[in-house]
């Protein structure tokens, strides 16, 4: 059978990226899916600290480097969304909205995407004051009043992020202490514009046309009130990009893809990378580690198998 490509990589983060450099040095013939734009969560990520070689550098000129490096070993991007993946007597087929594609192997590297308070009032105002993403929307709310859902380091980084434009900053977290690392605690406390409610839970997000008020529940007493605020930010964690997997893996109880040490799934052939797999790390480092391991697992897997 003649194949379309050597390797498929679906998704074009850190991971996917990194196991597209990896598998086009290796000469396989490559092509990376990406849904969107490539860099993944990254991409929107105004500053990344802890990435080795850089003190400091955004988000999207990490990615912009990456994507320089993959374009230079000749691996081919291109935009579309993954339906289905199906086994082939050797090999396997992937179903896109714009048709299928084969390839001998595939490293699945479709990361995760925010979790959402599944509230009312949420899906109506997305846009519209609701959002998921600070360095995406923070101009839309200068001078205004916003609160940042969440206490962990996603929620405390872009609640910082957000003091640039917005006039109040208020963080709700459901726990009577935050969970981000030290230095963004205190990075947050010793920030003017910024302000906790510590045991609160959001309830109901209130407006018209965009966002005016949210319903908060005070844990402690029980109590109940409305909150005046202009924008309402949700950091409370992800979960991963499987749905299109069906039962076509094996995954974890929180839907990430079980992968053995050479990121190997329960099917031969194809490989997780990345924020998909179900690990104890979500880390740029760790994406583009496991990229490289996926990638070179591959080549090994179609030099024995083809």
């Amino acid at each position: 059978m003649d194949f379309n490509y050597d390797l498929l990589i679906l998704g074009g983060g850190p991971a996917g990226l990194s196991a597209g450099v990896y598998s086009s040095r290796a000469r396989l013939k490559t092509l990376i899916i990406e849904k969107q734009t490539p860099g993944g969560q990254v991409l929107i990520t105004e500053k990344v600290e802890n990435y080795p070689g850089y003190v400091s550098i955004a988000g999207y000129e990490l990615v912009d480097k990456m994507v320089e490096q993959v374009r230079n070993f000749q691996c081919e991007i291109k935009m579309g969304e993954v339906k289905e993946i199906f086994s082939l007597e050797k090999g396997f087929k992937v179903k896109t909205a714009d048709g299928e594609i084969s390839a001998k192997s595939i490293v699945i590297a479709t990361g995760r995407q925010p979790r959402r308070l599944n509230i009312d009032g949420e899906i109506r105002l997305i846009g519209r004051g609701v959002s998921y993403c600070a360095t995406c929307d923070g101009a839309f709310f200068r001078d205004k009043k916003v609160v940042v859902v969440g206490g962990g380091d996603s929620a405390v980084e872009e609640a910082i992020f957000l003091t640039k434009y917005a006039s109040e900053v208020t963080i709700i977290h459901r726990r009577d202490q935050l969970r981000a690392a030290k230095y963004l605690q205190e990075r947050a406390f010793n920030n003017e514009k910024i302000k906790f409610l510590y045991s609160h839970v959001p309830l109901k997000i209130v407006g018209e046309n965009f966002v005016e008020k949210i319903l908060l529940k005070n844990l402690k007493t029980d109590e109940e009130y409305l909150f005046d605020v202009d924008g309402v930010f949700i950091f409370i964690g992800s979960i991963p990009n499987t749905s299109f997997l069906s039962n076509f893996l094996k995954l974890s109880e929180n839907g990430g893809i079980i992968t053995d040490e050479k990121m190997e799934t329960s099917v031969k052939g194809i490989f997780a990378a990345g924020d998909v797999r179900e690990k104890f790390l979500y880390q740029i480092a760790t994406a583009v580690g496991e990229g490289a391991v996926a990638a070179v697992a591959a080549e090994k897997y179609i030099e024995n198998n083809f």
